[in-house]
């Protein structure tokens, strides 16, 4: 794959990277007004970046019904996407009672906890997993008052999207791991497995306020592309690829608990920061570590430093993201959540019965 740089052409190899981490981790139109901010307010939203724009599904969710959310028992939703599709991110704005204690979302069999506003509303954000077929899928709220449980429930319809798939032929000790590192890989998929099963609690009470990225330079390779090696299927790129030099600080999108710090077969130098109610970020490739496991970040605190560890043939930062078990893009949270968030900007109510 070829990049132009500074004038200059680099040639850097993303294969091994595809390779690594997939192995690794294995309607009303919408209503205008902004969701509403958790204690600490955002900064005004910057315009997408081209390369995330270029990067943002062509497919759009179809026309939904125009007026304010309806309440269905004391409980409206709303909604934002930069798309309804496979490896997108969902965020959800749930209003209730005020005696409720706690919400939860529950779609595309995985449940999402809320956090509470300032302003009494609830927020969550729910992934659409790769692997998510098209058509209607429930959605259910469930919110908790007075020691009971309350639920409304709702469909989400998720557009299909074809993802990039390349044949290629390459050399077969870059896709077959030698005997002799089996176990360690074996061992090192169950520490990260069980990391993803169980989430932390938040690190900041308030919740998530925004995401940050991680490096300036934009991503360069497609999230979920499929490759084909010497004839055999691999598995998806369940990730973003950035074009960072060798020794880029990599700064944490959001506060989080750092739950791995080590030296992974496929990934190489490794992070994976939780940054609570089951959100994860993995940060792969680094050439040094500047936090250790147990560290508390804030966001904008430097993780690490790009580099090319583990089965990578150029510099650049691998950058995964885990939502409730979803892998999804994570482009598609900063588009809702973050810097290039101007999608945020609308909610979508949820019908609900």
């Amino acid at each position: 794959m070829t990049f132009l740089r500074r004038g200059t052409v680099y040639t850097l190899a993303v294969l091994a990277c595809l390779l690594a981490t997939a192995t690794l981790l294995g309607a009303q139109a919408p209503a205008k007004r902004r969701p509403r901010a958790s204690t600490a307010r955002p900064t005004t939203a910057a315009p997408a970046s081209a390369a995330a724009k270029a990067s943002a599904p062509a497919a759009t969710t179809p026309a939904a019904p125009t007026g304010p959310a309806v309440a269905v028992n004391g409980i409206a939703v709303e909604t934002t996407a930069r798309a309804l599709q496979p490896g997108e991110v969902v965020l959800f704005h749930v209003t209730t009672p005020p005696d409720a204690t706690e919400v939860s979302i529950t779609a595309f069999a995985h449940t999402a906890p809320a956090y509470r506003l300032d302003d009494g509303a609830w927020r969550a954000i729910v992934g659409v997993d790769l692997d998510t077929k098209p058509g209607a899928h429930p959605v259910t709220v469930t919110a908790s008052r007075r020691g009971a449980k309350q639920s409304v429930t709702g469909e989400l319809t998720v557009l299909a999207k074809t993802f990039r798939t390349r044949t290629l032929k390459v050399n077969p000790a870059l896709v077959e791991p030698p005997p002799e590192a089996l176990e360690r890989i074996k061992r090192e998929n169950e520490k990260t497995s069980g990391i993803y099963r169980t989430p932390q609690p938040f690190v900041v009470p308030a919740g998530y306020v925004r995401f940050i990225r991680p490096v300036a330079e934009p991503a360069n390779s497609a999230f979920g592309t499929r490759s084909v090696f010497n004839g055999k299927p691999g598995s998806p790129h369940t990730g973003a690829d950035f074009l960072s030099g060798t020794g880029t600080p990599i700064k944490s999108p959001t506060a989080g608990h750092v739950r791995l710090a080590q030296d992974l077969y496929f990934s190489g130098n490794t992070v994976i920061v939780d940054h609570g109610l089951g959100l994860f970020s993995m940060f792969a490739h680094l050439s040094a570590f500047e936090v250790r496991e147990g560290d508390i970040v804030k966001e904008g605190d430097v993780v690490g430093l790009v580099g090319a560890t583990g089965r990578a043939t150029g510099p650049h930062l691998h950058w995964s993201l885990r939502a409730n078990g979803a892998r999804v893009d994570p482009l598609s949270l900063l588009s809702v959540f973050g810097s290039e968030a101007a999608a945020s900007e609308n909610l979508t109510p949820l019908t609900l019965r």
